[in-house]
């Protein structure tokens, strides 16, 4: 950012699209407060200026500035898009504000002629999120064109938030669609069956988790990961089976070693935290502790301690363990860069609806950013 920041206060003319890439380029690193003070000094801004700053609070974990912008740019008379709209209603999920959910879902009825499903999927999760499952599922029934991401925004919120049963009905639902060929029908994926397992976990079924887990491989050619395996465990430890929990776990480790899987474990750990899906935190602390002692020198025990720890939301004890593997093993931890949880949560049950990107930055009014929950 050194050479760009040189390069824009050496500029003779600085234009609009100038202004929003050295921003944006600074709340990409996180840098909010510099972001924020260019924003202040702008000559001019558009629709594209406060989605850089607002999608740059929203993955600084920062709803309520998120809020405060959005009320600010309707003050000052800025139409937002549809890239607005989802970071708006995500940061009022993330940060359960039921209140200003509705402000903005009335916003939407009143400046858009019609929703579409970006729209409609960023209400459901925030809804769901909000423990409003039955407004969630009103919205949902009224879909005229679901895709996956609406779909999994909610059968997760049947799932972790809900009536587990309702959310095992719609996973039925979903797949006989699909089964029978019918124009908005999808398949499932690693997050649909996430939100399965959940939902077997959290109602102690376990032989419907297991019949899943074996759907899911079989049926569906998915490979579990880090997330289906810790839904796994918890499912055998609540029916009592902890020699079966504790092997499950450490096929994790065994799979990643043998296979060199790339290390996306603890993205799917996050993934478990932001649903509030924690299981048996002590289980998992226990089995990977004791592996450790067995074998210090084995960076994957660390990992799955890594893992455990994400899950549970300890993101101090998180830290700590980062610091002992850089000590230990005298460099950087590979593939345990944390990122935003709720971000990776976001991506995956919502980011879906929609193209990578929902545009691409030009000279007039569109940015892309991705959506965040």
């Amino acid at each position: 950012m050194g050479l760009a920041k040189k390069v824009f206060d050496e500029m003779s003319h600085r234009d609009l699209v100038s202004w929003n890439s050295i921003m944006d380029g600074y709340a990409t690193l996180g840098e909010l407060g510099i972001a924020h003070g260019l924003f202040e000094v702008m000559p001019e801004r558009n629709v594209v200026s406060w989605n850089i700053l607002i999608s740059g609070y929203l993955k600084g974990n920062n709803p309520g500035c998120v809020l405060m912008l959005f009320r600010k740019m309707m003050n000052d008379g800025m139409r937002g898009n549809d890239s607005t709209i989802v970071s708006v209603l995500s940061a009022c999920g993330r940060s359960a504000r039921l209140r200003e959910g509705r402000s903005v879902h009335g916003f939407i009825v009143k400046k858009f002629s019609s929703m579409n499903v970006i729209h409609e999927t960023t209400l459901i999760d925030m809804y769901n999120r909000c423990h409003k499952v039955e407004m969630a599922r009103r919205i949902f029934d009224k879909v005229v064109r679901r895709n996956l991401g609406c779909w999994n925004a909610m059968i997760l919120g049947h799932c972790l938030h809900g009536n587990p049963d309702d959310g095992l009905e719609l996973f039925k639902d979903m797949v006989d669609r699909a089964g029978l060929g019918k124009r908005d029908s999808v398949h499932p994926d690693e997050v649909t069956f996430i939100g399965v397992l959940c939902a077997c976990a959290r109602a102690g079924l376990l032989t419907e988790g297991k019949n899943f887990f074996s759907q899911m491989i079989y049926n569906h050619g998915l490979k579990p990961n880090f997330a289906h395996f810790w839904c796994m465990a918890n499912l055998y430890a609540r029916a009592g089976l902890i020699q079966e929990a504790e092997d499950i776990l450490r096929t994790t480790q065994e799979e990643e070693e043998e296979e060199d899987m790339p290390l996306e474990s603890l993205v799917w750990a996050n993934l478990l935290n932001s649903c509030r899906f924690q299981g048996n935190v002590a289980l998992g602390e226990r089995i990977a502790n004791s592996l450790i002692d067995m074998e210090p020198w084995n960076f994957l025990h660390y990992r799955l301690l890594l893992n455990v720890y994400a899950v549970g939301g300890r993101w101090d004890d998180v830290a700590m363990v980062k610091d002992l593997v850089k000590t230990k093993m005298k460099g950087r931890t590979p593939g345990c860069n944390l990122v935003d949880l709720k971000e990776i949560v976001h991506n995956y049950e919502v980011g879906r609806l929609v193209p990578e990107r929902i545009g691409e930055l030009n000279t007039v009014d569109e940015m892309a950013v991705r959506p965040g929950l």
